[in-house]
Order: C-alpha cells, then structure tokens, then sequence
C-alpha cells in the first residue's frame, strides 16, 4: 500500500500545532489546577481527542482555545472521579467562582509563571530544565534524554521526582515577590539560555526549533518588564543582555540552516540576517555597557554585536572579540569558553597557537571540541590528522544538519 502524502502532511501540520501549543495550554491549566501532573495529563488526554476529531473535521478556528477547553473538562472530569479526596471537590468548586484571583505576581502570564515554579532552587539545575523542557517547551522525554546525554528511563524518573517535589514541598505557582526575585531570576535566566539553545540546534533531527528560541525570547522580554523599574535588582542587566544574545543569535537563523543544510556564520548571506533583532540586539547591548556592571550574558552579547556589526568575516574587529573572551573568562572561567577564544587567536595569531591552546583543554567528549580542531589540523595542511578528528566530532554530534556540515568539511581539500 502506498504511503498518502496528504495524510502525512496533515499529521505533520497537527503534530506541529499540538507541540507548539503545548506549553501554553499546560501552563494555564496548572494556574487553574495547581496540579501539573494533572495538568499534563489533562492536556494529553485531550491531545488524543484532537488528532481523532481535528482528521475528521478539519482543525477549529483557534487550536490552542479548543485544546485548552478539552483539556480543562478533562481534567475537572479527573477531580470529579477522585472521591478519595475532598480538596479536589473544593478546588473543582473554585474554578466557576467568579470572584478576583488572588495576586500572582508582578507579570500576568502562566507560561512565566510555570518557569519559575520549574526553575525552583529546591530542585536541581537539570531538572529544572528538563521539566522546563517538557512542560513548556513539548518536548518528548526521548529528546530531553538526547539533549542531556542520558537514557530515557533516567531522564523520566527526573522530571517524575521534579513534579514530586514541586507538589509534595507545596512549591506555590507564581512569580515569587521583589524581595527575593533577585535571587530567583538568575536561574531563569540559565534555564531559558538552554531552552534557547536547544531550539537554536536541537538536539534530534535535522535543524532548529525555532518555536523554542521565539518563546523562550518572550519569556525574556516577559521578565525584563517585570524588572522593569526596580534598578536594586542586581539581575537586571543580565536580563537584558540576555535577551540581546538570543535576539542577535536568532537574528542569523534564515542564513544558518538553508534548505535543511547548516551554514556557519564565516558563510552566511549577511543580507538574510534580521536588521530589526539586531538592531534591537545592539540598542540593548549598548545600555548594559553603559551601565558598566557586566555579566556573561552581557558579555557574550556584546562579541555577537562585534560580529553582527561587520559586513563580513574579514571586516570583524577580532582583536575586541578577544578582548570580550578573556573578560568572560575573568568572571565565568570554563572550558569551552577557553575552547572559542582559542579560535579567536587563531584569527589574529594563526592556527598553530590556536591548536596548542585547545589541545590543552580536557573536552574529548564534546564534538565541537573535535570540530574545532580538525579545523585548525586542515588549516595547517594535516590532513589525514584532521580526518581523524573530523570522524571523532561525527561520531558524537547529535543534529543531523551538523553531522552533514562536518562530513562535508571532512572531505574539503
């Protein structure tokens, strides 16, 4: 029998809408419920509903509406058959109260209201993006598991304990106050940066999630505005410099993945880069500076303002770009930041210099650190060398747009 492209391309079209919608709906239902293991649930049950009834009929006007209202009886249906506890009835009661909500923080908005309840401090830095990822972001526990390097069976009993402790610590659904947002915020922060990054090059497949790196944007721009006006936050240019580095990195993304093909940023068409983003990238970037109270994030932000302000690769101020590295190094040391003022030096200083600095860090693990050393090895005529590393960096890619890059680039003369 053959395949019906039609129904294929229908399926595509609801998984993308289901998973796009995801997070939005999940979080509305855990401010409605204060349960997301209900929460989840409810949105699943109704996504079966969905694909049977939306093949059949054809899709609703508003998607998003539809899933939220199934999902909502779903889960009222659910409180209604746990006779076992009586909360339940009372909370199922509340929700056709008409009376005010109570105040939950300074920023109306459920799916930033989720991160920060994801992104408690009593529960770890992965689990915390890991259930950011799976809540907010759809993504299935196969591709988390990808993203972390760890089994499947891992990575759900992760995000089980993480929903266990938010529920069984009684870990309230909202935007903590101003006094102790300060502290809070700075965790935000890192779990969007990696939601971000998982949308830049996902993990599984052949290209971006683009819907990942647009919302995990208006999430920052969700908690700039809530910052807004409170100059004491300590946080408060880190958030902007944050939001600087996503818009200037998402501002190249027409040009990095062409035809499902990746382009690295020395080859991109600069003419299909987004002026706007950057624009609005460096508009934000020249307000931390002016601050004078920098960050990693403002940091990194402004080494993608030196390279978005060129014309071209040959035009880019290297030696500044320099500079910002060993600024970064000086307050957030770590390895692969050693790894990219590596390739900087070996734009002003050549790649030999360059190869003796990345030989010296311990990231055999990591294939860019692989990628950056062949490169560097075929730079200086060691081919076979350079093969070698080339096959190591494939070997642990993941994406399958990078693995096609580098074994294109394993066979360049």
């Amino acid at each position: 029998m053959s395949a019906d492209p039609a129904g294929a391309g229908l399926d595509a079209e609801l998984t993308a809408i289901t998973r796009a919608e995801s997070g939005r709906v999940i979080a509305a239902l855990a401010r409605r419920f204060g349960d997301l293991d209900l929460a989840e649930d409810a949105y699943g049950e109704a996504l079966v509903v969905a694909l049977e009834k939306w093949r059949s009929e054809g899709l609703p006007p508003n998607p998003g509406a539809w899933l939220t209202t199934v999902a909502g009886n779903k889960a009222l249906d659910r409180l209604r058959r746990e006779k076992r506890r009586r909360e339940k009835y009372a909370e199922a009661a509340m929700l056709i109260d008409e009376s005010p909500p109570e105040p939950t923080g300074p920023v109306e908005d459920d799916r930033l209201r989720l991160v920060f309840t994801c992104c408690h401090p009593a529960l770890a830095l992965e689990n915390r993006v890991a259930l950011t990822l799976r809540l907010l972001g759809g993504l299935t526990v196969p591709e988390i598991a990808a993203a972390f390097l760890v089994p499947e069976t891992t990575m759900a009993q992760r995000i089980t304990r993480a929903k266990a402790k938010i529920r069984d610590s009684h870990i309230p659904y909202r935007i903590p106050g101003v006094d102790d947002v300060d502290v809070r915020l700075s965790g935000v922060l890192a779990v969007l940066y990696l939601v971000f990054n998982e949308g830049y090059l996902s993990s599984q497949g052949d290209g971006a999630r683009l819907d990942l790196c647009e919302e995990a944007i208006r999430l920052a721009r969700q908690l700039q505005q809530m910052v807004d006006g409170t100059p004491t936050l300590g946080v408060r240019p880190e958030v902007d410099g944050l939001l600087a580095l996503m818009l200037l990195i998402h501002a190249r993304h027409e040009a990095r993945l062409v035809d499902g093909a990746l382009v690295m940023l020395p080859d991109q068409d600069r003419s299909r880069w987004d002026p706007a983003l950057i624009d609005e990238g460096h508009r934000l970037v020249r307000g931390c500076l002016r601050l004078n109270r920098p960050g990693p994030y403002q940091i990194q932000a402004a080494i993608n303002a030196v390279h978005t302000d060129a014309l071209d690769t040959s035009m880019t101020d290297w030696d500044q770009v320099l500079q910002l590295y060993d600024q970064l190094l000086a307050i957030a040391p770590s390895p692969i930041v050693q790894l990219n003022r590596a390739l900087v030096v070996a734009e002003l200083d050549g790649p030999e210099v360059a190869l003796a600095l990345v030989d010296r860090l311990e990231l055999r693990t990591y294939h860019p650190w692989w990628a950056a050393r062949a490169d560097l090895l075929r730079r200086l005529g060691r081919r076979d060398d350079a093969r070698t590393a080339y096959g190591e960096a494939i070997g642990l890619a993941d994406n399958d747009a990078e693995r096609a890059w580098l074994q294109a680039r394993a066979g360049t003369p």
